[in-house]
This record gives C-alpha cells, structure tokens and sequence, in this order.
C-alpha cells in the first residue's frame, strides 16, 4: 500500500508530523487522541477508498455507472474524513487559551 499508492503516502507524511504537534500541544490528553484519532481516520478512508478501487477494478475494465459510483463514493468519503480533521484540529486550535 505504501509503495503503490501516492495519496497514502503524502496523507502518511501529514499524519508523523501532526501527531508530533497534537502530542506537543498543551491540551488535554482526551483532546490529544481526538486529534490523533482524525488523522488516523484520514489513512482508515484512504485505505477504503483504495480497496473500493482495487476490488472494481479487478472486476474489470469496462465503464459501468455503478462502478464510477463506487468510485467516487470511495473518494468522497476520504474529502469527508479531511474535512472532520480540519474541524477537529481547528475547534482544539481555537480552544487553546
């Protein structure tokens, strides 16, 4: 998975350096999970969207509607696991005092 596919490995490469910065921040350790735990959520999506791709594309290479569905789904949700972080990450950020 590492080696293959290019969006986990920037999404990995923002993950080790903002676990270092939810680990050095001066909250709470419940808020430091939280944090991590949105990044991690990010690489679970990618993972999923990556295994949707790979099970329709072993199905074949023919354009079905439903297969592009899957797909974009698949994309979809990895847009909304980025959007919860930044959610996540900019609420503690405000809640800093």
């Amino acid at each position: 998975m590492i080696q293959n596919e290019a969006a986990f490995q920037q999404e990995l490469l923002l993950f080790l350096p903002l676990t270092a910065v939810a680990i050095w921040l001066p909250v709470s350790v419940l808020l430091k999970a939280l944090l991590i735990c949105s990044l991690l959520f990010i690489l679970f999506a990618e993972m999923a969207n990556t295994a949707i791709e790979a099970a329709i594309d072993r199905i074949g290479t023919d354009y079905h509607p439903l297969s592009g569905l899957a797909k974009d789904i698949g994309s979809a949700c990895v847009l909304v696991s980025f959007m919860i972080a930044t959610i996540v990450w900019s609420a503690v950020f405000l809640s800093i005092d």
